[in-house]
């Protein structure tokens, strides 16, 4: 609990930090809500408003057809409703990529710590294939699989596993210098010398104390993964429509920018807002994990309170 409450406490003195937990926590609560929060409108993603359109399939009106009855304006040729498909969409981006993330965390933490650990031939293998996926262009190979999956397999779940794979690389190399550093500690030659086996110093051992860096590793990573299902929804290989995304918005909304920017505007801010904030959240919170920061911090606490020519000043220094 003290722990706990020492990473909230520097969290909420760092502004970036806590804007993001914020930023964060808003639209995780429009994901959960997000039937109540269009029904304040009467909206939905998927109802066709024809009548908000002109001849052209452009939205009648400033900014993008908008008004007391669709917020955020309606979408060119089918007249749906703008906010309704952005606080939808915030379910797609953020599940992606926080599923994508656990797929390529848990992969990356199990290749990383068991070659770590084991080294020899199994590190040196392991090693090469972690080099060989980094050096990949991931988002072609992304691309083809997407497109050539069957119809009938879900897009979500595809996504989800598609980007998952190709994330885990990077979190086995992190995982991996840890484990290595940690590997002649005494702590662990002394399980080994007591006779405990190896999945013992695995996962009792070394998985906890390599644990910060992966939490902090995965919240820098949840961004990535939910830039990434937007790219692939932009470029048409994500969810198939009407079902609301971010990135197919966006893609869609490159067309008509000459017309009306303030179409692209709104999902685009969106995606770069949870974007923003995850990663100062998650710069936060590797401050608030690492040591040498909480040192730091201690010495510059005490030295302020131990100014000259206040009482008590002197028995400090002299202490």
């Amino acid at each position: 609990m003290n722990g706990l409450g020492s990473v909230w406490g520097h969290i909420r003195r760092d502004p970036w930090a806590l804007g993001g937990v914020i930023v964060v926590g808003v639209f995780v609560l429009a994901a959960i809500f997000a039937p109540l929060i269009t029904a304040i409108n009467g909206q939905d993603p998927y109802t066709y408003h024809l009548h908000a359109l002109d001849g052209s399939g452009a939205p009648k009106g400033f900014g993008g057809g908008i008004s007391w009855q669709h917020w955020f304006g309606v979408e060119p040729l089918t007249g749906r409703d703008l906010f309704a498909i952005v606080v939808y969409g915030s379910r797609l981006s953020l599940t992606v990529g926080v599923l994508a993330t656990a797929v390529a965390v848990a992969i990356g933490v199990a290749v990383g710590l068991t070659a770590g650990y084991f080294g020899g031939w199994y590190d040196r293998i392991a090693s090469r294939v972690v080099d060989v996926m980094l050096g990949f262009p991931s988002l072609i190979f992304m691309i083809s699989l997407t497109a050539i999956a069957a119809a009938a397999f879900p897009r979500p779940v595809l996504m989800v596993l598609v980007i998952g794979f190709f994330g885990w690389p990077a979190v086995a190399r992190v995982v991996r210098g840890q484990t290595l550093s940690l590997r002649q500690r005494t702590f662990v030659v002394a399980s080994e010398a007591m006779g405990a086996g190896d999945g013992h110093v695995l996962w009792r051992q070394l998985l906890p104390n390599v644990g910060a860096t992966i939490i902090v590793y995965a919240t820098i990573l949840v961004p990535a993964m939910i830039g990434t299902e937007a790219a692939l929804s932009f470029l048409g290989v994500g969810v198939p429509p009407p079902t609301p995304s971010w990135g197919r918005t966006i893609g869609d909304a490159v067309a008509w920018f000459s017309t009306d920017p303030a179409y692209l505007a709104f999902p685009g801010g969106a995606l770069f807002l949870v974007t923003l904030a995850l990663n100062a959240f998650g710069d936060g919170l590797r401050d608030a994990l690492d040591p040498r920061v909480n040192r730091r911090r201690g010495i510059r606490s005490k030295s302020t309170t131990a100014e000259p020519g206040k009482p008590g000043a002197h028995e400090e220094v002299t202490a």
